[in-house]
């Protein structure tokens, strides 16, 4: 592995380290208030706009979890860290196009924001020459509002209830079903929807007790999702600061 911390400005470099060991202590002692193990919690470093300079030196700072939501951006940064020597594991938190598959499977470990029987089907076609299965976790909708993503728990919906959606999942051989994914809804307190996510989730392990990831929380509630039983947290503005402005 090269030594990524020598990729960036020493400035900021410092900023990162700065910010990574905040995060790690609000981890730290959001575990410890809920009575759960620290090492059940996974810091994924949501570096969406940011460049790969800050990838690299994340990792150099012993980040191994990166995530990305828009594959036109994801690619091409995936593919300039792992030319620099590093090879985190990287998560598609995003909504995802069908027709984005093929690219995605060939650099993400994880895709959180699998919604639909035919994405599923989909990400399946695309893992056909993969020597690893891709992990795939469900995005779930907490309010039901499936227009913002997510399968809808409860429904029978072939298409995108929650149960068909997850069983499109189980039964592809390329994909290995690993758990679920939440957004809070717009408008909704953290504690309501988490409590909310969380009785799903219990409902979810009784079917599948082998998808046991809760991917949910981001910097301004990672706590509460914590609280709730989330696995993983998405951390982007609080471990990198204010994110450049989309072009």
């Amino acid at each position: 592995m090269t030594d990524s911390s020598a990729t960036v400005r020493p400035d900021r470099h410092a900023e990162l380290a700065a910010g990574l060991a905040q995060v790690r202590t609000r981890i730290d002692d959001a575990c410890a208030q809920a009575g759960r193990d620290r090492a059940e919690v996974t810091m994924i470093a949501v570096t969406k706009t940011y460049p790969a300079s800050d990838v690299l030196a994340l990792a150099g700072l012993g980040v191994t979890d990166m995530g990305e939501n828009r594959d036109q951006e994801a690619a091409g940064k995936a593919a300039e860290v792992t030319a620099a020597g590093v090879r985190p594991r990287w998560h598609f938190i995003g909504q995802l196009q069908r027709n984005k598959a093929r690219s995605v499977v060939r650099y993400a470990d994880v895709v959180h924001s699998v919604d639909s029987v035919r994405l599923a089907r989909a990400l399946a076609t695309a893992t056909a020459d993969r020597r690893e299965p891709l992990d795939a976790l469900v995005q779930v909708s907490i309010d039901g509002d499936a227009a913002r993503g997510g399968a809808l728990p409860g429904s029978a919906d072939p298409a995108a209830g929650l149960e068909p959606v997850a069983e499109a999942v189980a039964d592809a051989p390329g994909l290995r079903l690993v758990g679920l994914m939440a957004v809070a809804p717009l408008g909704w307190e953290p504690e309501r929807a988490f409590a909310r996510l969380a009785e799903v989730a219990d409902a979810f392990r009784a079917v599948h007790p082998g998808a046991t990831a809760l991917s949910a929380g981001m910097s301004g509630d990672f706590e509460i999702a914590i609280r709730y039983g989330a696995t993983h947290v998405r951390v982007g503005s609080a471990l990198l600061g204010m994110r450049p402005t989309l072009r």
